[in-house]
Formats: C-alpha cells, sequence, structure tokens
C-alpha cells in the first residue's frame, strides 16, 4: 500500500468509493444544470408564444434565442477564467444570483427591447454555469468513475428540459400571461439552488494548486470520515508538486491552451463545441415553432416537445455506461454519428408518427453526445488550466448558438425544413470527425499541474 504521509490529494480523491458527499457535490451542481435546462427550454415554448401574442417577426423572435446565448458566450468565457483564479464554489454562486434576478425580472417586461436585455443578463449568469460545474465535479469523482459522474451531471439537463417542456404544455398556453408565469417559474428554484451551493466544498484540487495545502487536506478528510477511511488521511498536509507551474496570469492561462502541447486538442475542441451547439440549439430551439408552422396547434407541438425531450434519457443513461467501456472519444463520436442519421430523417419526416420517432432518435443520440462532451472536456486540461480551458470551449460553442437560431429563419425560407436538418447533419458529421482529436483519459487520474 501507498505510504499515507507520501499520497497526493489527487491519489486520496481517487482512492476513494463513492460516498454521500460525492452525491450531495453531484446533486448540488447538477440542480444548477437542471436550471439551466429549464431556463433553454422555456425560452424555445416562449418565442412561439409571443411571436403569436406580439406579432413577431421571425428575425425578432430569433433574437430572443440568440441574445441569450451572446450572454452565455461571454460568461463561459469569463467564468471559467474566475474560476481558475476565485475557485469554483464562488462563481457557481455568482452565476446563479445573476441568473435568479434576470429570469424574475424577465416576467415583468412589457415589450421586445427590455426582454432582450433582460434575457442577455440570464445567459451570462447561465453561460458560466456549465463548464464549471463539469470541472467541479470531474475534480472529485474518483478516476475510475469520473467519466460517468459527469455524464450523470449531464442527465440534470433532461430533468430541467423536461420541467420546461412540462410547463410549457401546462402553463403558457393557459392564459395571456402564461409566458410571465413560466418566466416566474424558473427563477423560483434558483434561490434554493444557492443554498445548495453555498453548503458545498471547494475544490480539493484547486485548494492545492493555490498553496492553501491546510484547506484541501481538511476536504479531502471529510471525504475520508464519510467512507470511513479516516487511516489514509496523512499526518501533515501535501507538498505542493515540484513540477508544479508558477501561478499565471489569466492571459498566461488563454496562451497556454495553444502551447505545442495542448493545441491539437484545444483546436479539436473548439470544432467540436462550435458543432454540437449549432446543431443542437438550431434544432430544439426552433422545434416547437416549426412545428407550429407545418400546422399543428400550439398545444399539440408542445406536446409532440415534450414527447420528445423524454429520450433524453436513456440517451444520457446508455452514454453513461458506454462511456467508461468504450472511452470518450468512442462514444463521443458514436452519439454524433446517430444524431446525423437523425437529423436527417427528422428533416424529411411527414406523420406525425415519423416526427415523434425521429424526434426522438435525434434527442437520444444528441443528447448521449453531450453527455460525453461535457465528461471528456475537463479532462483535456491539468488542474491550472482546467476551468479556463473548460470555459473557453464552451464560449466558442456558445458563438454557434448565437449564430444557429439566425441561420434558422434563413434556412427555412430558401430550402425548408429538410435543407435545415441537412446543414444540421453536415455539422454533428463534423464534430464525430474532429472527436478523434481528443486525449482519452478514462480510467486515468487527472493532471494536476
Amino acid at each position: 500500500m501507498t505510504d499515507a504521509t507520501t499520497m497526493t490529494i489527487s491519489e486520496r480523491l481517487d482512492r476513494l468509493p463513492f460516498t454521500r458527499r460525492h452525491l450531495r457535490v453531484l446533486t448540488g451542481s447538477g440542480i444548477g444544470w437542471a436550471l439551466d435546462a429549464m431556463d433553454v427550454g422555456l425560452i424555445s415554448f416562449i418565442i412561439a408564444a409571443l411571436a403569436q401574442q406580439w406579432a413577431l417577426e421571425p428575425s425578432q423572435t430569433a433574437w430572443i434565442a440568440s441574445i441569450g446565448f451572446v450572454g452565455m458566450a461571454i460568461g463561459a468565457s469569463l467564468g471559467g477564467l474566475l474560476a481558475d483564479r476565485f475557485g469554483r464554489r464562488q462563481v457557481f454562486a455568482l452565476t446563479l444570483i445573476v441568473y435568479g434576478v434576470a429570469t424574475g425580472a424577465s416576467a415583468l417586461v412589457g415589450g421586445l427591447a427590455l426582454l432582450l436585455v433582460f434575457r442577455f443578463f440570464v445567459g451570462l449568469g447561465l453561460g458560466a454555469e456549465l463548464p464549471v460545474a463539469s470541472t467541479y465535479v470531474s475534480e472529485f469523482a474518483p478516476a475510475r468513475i469520473r467519466g460517468r459522474l459527469v455524464v450523470i451531471l449531464e442527465a440534470f439537463w433532461a430533468i430541467g428540459w423536461t420541467a420546461a417542456a412540462l410547463i410549457g404544455y401546462l402553463v403558457i398556453p393557459s392564459s395571456e400571461n402564461g409566458w410571465r408565469w413560466a418566466f416566474a417559474l424558473g427563477a423560483i428554484p434558483a434561490v434554493y439552488a444557492l443554498i445548495v451551493r453555498w453548503g458545498l466544498p471547494e475544490s480539493a484540487r484547486w485548494l492545492e494548486r493555490r498553496g492553501r495545502l491546510e484547506e484541501a487536506d481538511g476536504v479531502v478528510r471529510e471525504f475520508e470520515a464519510e467512507a470511513g477511511d479516516t487511516a489514509i488521511a496523512p499526518a501533515s498536509a501535501p507538498s505542493t508538486p515540484a513540477d508544479a507551474p508558477a501561478a499565471i496570469t489569466a492571459g498566461q492561462r488563454l496562451g497556454a491552451l495553444w502551447s505545442p502541447e495542448f493545441r491539437v486538442r484545444t483546436a479539436c475542441l473548439w470544432l467540436v463545441w462550435f458543432c454540437v451547439n449549432f446543431s443542437y440549439y438550431g434544432a430544439f430551439i426552433w422545434i416547437p415553432t416549426i412545428l407550429v408552422s407545418q400546422g399543428y396547434d400550439l398545444v399539440r407541438s408542445f406536446g409532440f416537445t415534450l414527447i420528445i425531450t423524454l429520450a433524453q434519457l436513456p440517451g444520457y443513461a446508455l452514454a453513461a455506461w458506454l462511456i467508461e467501456v468504450w472511452g470518450r472519444r468512442a462514444t463521443l463520436s458514436v452519439f454524433l454519428a446517430g444524431s446525423t442519421v437523425a437529423a436527417v430523417l427528422f428533416g424529411t419526416a411527414t406523420s406525425e408518427a415519423t416526427v415523434i420517432a425521429t424526434g426522438m432518435a435525434l434527442s437520444f443520440f444528441n443528447l448521449g453526445a453531450w453527455g460525453a462532451l461535457y465528461a471528456v472536456t475537463p479532462e483535456m486540461y491539468p488542474t491550472s488550466l482546467r476551468a479556463t480551458g473548460s470555459g473557453w470551449a464552451a464560449g466558442v460553442g456558445r458563438i454557434a448558438s448565437i449564430v444557429a437560431p439566425l441561420t434558422v429563419p434563413v434556412m427555412l425560407a430558401l430550402g425548408g425544413a429538410p435543407a435545415l436538418f441537412v446543414l444540421f447533419a453536415v455539422f454533428f458529421a463534423i464534430a464525430a470527425i474532429a472527436a478523434w482529436g481528443l486525449v482519452d483519459r478514462r480510467g486515468r487520474a487527472l493532471d494536476d499541474r
């Protein structure tokens, strides 16, 4: 057995069994993840309702979707930098405060301009949420199940989106102010999530990299005590590894992403994030509106979307299993290939049965791919760059999510739904190929430099 006094923070975390403290970290982070999904899901239903109620042009409804993603792109980029500088937990709390206030205020707006302002701030708060959450969970998860836990974290997206679909189906069509109640319901859980977040520990790996060794040791001791494994706790705080890089500035961290060691994986990661965001948000933000334009009424369109959304859960479940069996790259690439085929089939579906079946297939494969992508992203970089690298990959992806909703009306006018979903399929295929340029660290310890 390894001498307890020489074990690093990483070794101590990786040898632990899954405990209730791991579950708290997972669920506490997952609540924020579900909120993000609920917001993105709700806006797709609200757009369809406001287009009728406010007599909006397609370009105006597209901006309601895209302005939130502008905020998300900025939030993701800044959130990663802030999390590497100030810690994961503090950035968590800040994102929820910004999100909660802006979402609640959105319920009170009387016109498009003010709604766009609040949607930007909602995006700013939520944009920092996802990359920081996946980084945080990956830094506590034992190496043998790290990918699986991050996919399970991503599965909270399905919970949030399903909640949005239920609100969209039951609340939004119920009255003229249904969309206002939807925004209000979206803000309430943020208060609970904020309380939960403050009860979570700071990342022990981040504390160690910042030289706060006693705090890092204390956090790990709590997990060890939960596991009944107190005997392995070292008598003194571990020393900083000899090869640890000196504290670096935000600019140096960004430059390091393109150093010879990381440039290939950064380029491939950004390409995957861009393509997956383009196709996912282009499709799923617009599905309710596209169904309405094809002759289905609002309630029926929302009902179809709810059924399609439920297929996300088995997609996550299969990806969570395969991620530790096939590895990260193979799982990600296969689910993206499935998304490619499903997108083409959905775009050419005509009957109710085929719309639902192909939509469920698209939901199944695409959200499984998302789970694998979030699992692999934090593993690409060492602890000192992890949140920055994850945040900037997400930020680049958000650029695509800005462009995609603006592209949809143009593509629908030029070639209809078939041409639009062929375009989404092409982006999925490019991402499936780029996934093979990533590093697969299945079962291996995180890089703690």
